[in-house]
């Protein structure tokens, strides 16, 4: 499966929420997840968690860039994941923990995260699909961006476990004890 999707520095949440309801957007729910990133040689994989819900590993790739970007990625059971990436335990790289506000514009996922020991961030996630070509996210999110730049920072290039490692090996984060970079 593929999505085009982007990620900013979230300033007013409140705003957003604002933003949301006058364009009819539909609040999905809030979400506690905890997403473990596993070492792996190609691509990125991570295990999410969410209460009430059975976890999945999700596989994709992605550039890092702050505008705009196309994801590849497969969703697995976790059965199937055993399947594909071995029985035996892969090696932990970090775990992000993050509350998720999902709300549903236009068939355009919008997600107001709250990244422990990161801060808050909002991303955009337009799944590729026959009757919305990639041309076709990209103008969907431009719109959803142009509506709530008042809300938003600065665009973001990277994901949340790349920004959690670059601040802990800076020595700006002291790592938690499920988060020892080795």
């Amino acid at each position: 499966m593929q999505n085009v999707e982007f990620k900013f520095e979230l300033r007013d949440a409140e705003l957003a929420r604002l933003i949301c309801a006058r364009n009819d957007a539909r609040h999905v729910g809030t979400f506690e997840q905890r997403d473990t990133y596993y070492r792996v040689g190609d691509g990125r994989l991570k295990k999410r968690e969410t209460a009430g819900e059975s976890a999945e590993y999700i596989f994709y790739h992605r550039p890092n860039r702050a505008r705009a970007k196309l994801s590849h990625f497969t969703i697995y059971s976790e059965q199937e994941a055993k399947a594909r990436f071995g029985e035996r335990p892969l090696p932990v790289w970090l775990i992000v923990n993050k509350r998720r506000e999902v709300w549903m514009w236009n068939g355009v996922r919008i997600h107001l995260d709250f990244v422990e020991q990161l801060g808050s961030f909002f991303e955009a996630e337009a799944l590729v699909m026959p009757a919305r070509h990639v041309g076709e996210c990209h103008r969907l999110l431009a719109e959803i961006k142009e509506a709530f730049a008042p809300a938003l920072g600065e665009a973001v290039a990277v994901g949340y476990s790349d920004m959690l490692a670059a601040e802990m090996e800076s020595g700006l984060l002291k790592p938690s004890p499920e988060n020892e970079i080795g």
